[in-house]
C-alpha cells in the first residue's frame, strides 16, 4: 500500500513538472511570437523607435543573401536604427503579411514565413518578395538575432539592379 502511494505521488509529481515545463515553454514561445508581430507592426507603421526597442543592446541583424546589392545586416541597437531609418523614406508604405509563425522546440527561437509588399515611390509599382526569417530572443524577450532570407534575384529585378548582382 505504501509503495502504491509513493508510486502514485511520483507519477503526479513528474506529470506536474512536465506540464509546468510545457506551460513555461508555451508562454515564452507566445511572448516571442508577439514580439515578432510587434516587429512587423513597427515596420509597417514606420516606427523606428518602437522597432529598435524590440532588440537587445548587442543584437544582430543578418542578411545572408544580400548578394553585394544590399546591406549584409547591422549590429547593436544603433546599427539597427541606422539600417532601418533610411528604408522608410525610400517607399510609400510597406506591408508584411505573415503566412506562418512558429515558436520552435526551443521557444527562444521563432520562425516566420511572410511576404513583402512594398509600394515604390512615384507610382512606380509594388515590389513583392517572399521572406523567411528566424528571430532569437533573450530571457527578457528582446531580439538578439534577426536573420532575413529573401530571393536576391527578385529583389534586384524589383529595384532595377539585376546587372549589379555579384
Amino acid at each position: 500500500m505504501i509503495r502504491s502511494i509513493i508510486a502514485f505521488s511520483l507519477i503526479v509529481l513528474l506529470t506536474n513538472c512536465s506540464i509546468s515545463q510545457k506551460d513555461t515553454s508555451s508562454t515564452i514561445g507566445n511572448r516571442n511570437k508577439a514580439q515578432v508581430k510587434a516587429f512587423f507592426s513597427a515596420l509597417e507603421n514606420e516606427n523606428i523607435d518602437g522597432l529598435v526597442k524590440l532588440f537587445s543592446e548587442d543584437a544582430k541583424h543578418i542578411n545572408p543573401y544580400s548578394s553585394g546589392l544590399f546591406l549584409e545586416g547591422a549590429n547593436g541597437k544603433e546599427g539597427i536604427r541606422n539600417y532601418w531609418t533610411p528604408v522608410f523614406g525610400n517607399f510609400d508604405g510597406m506591408k508584411f503579411p505573415i503566412e506562418e509563425l512558429y515558436a520552435m522546440e526551443d521557444p527562444s527561437i521563432v520562425f516566420v514565413k511572410y511576404k513583402g509588399e512594398i509600394k515604390l515611390k512615384n507610382d512606380a509599382g509594388v515590389y513583392q518578395n517572399n521572406y523567411y526569417s528566424t528571430f532569437k530572443f533573450d530571457d527578457q524577450g528582446f531580439i538578439t538575432e534577426y536573420v532575413e532570407i529573401f530571393n536576391p534575384i527578385v529583389a534586384a529585378r524589383g529595384f532595377g539592379m539585376i546587372d549589379q548582382i555579384k
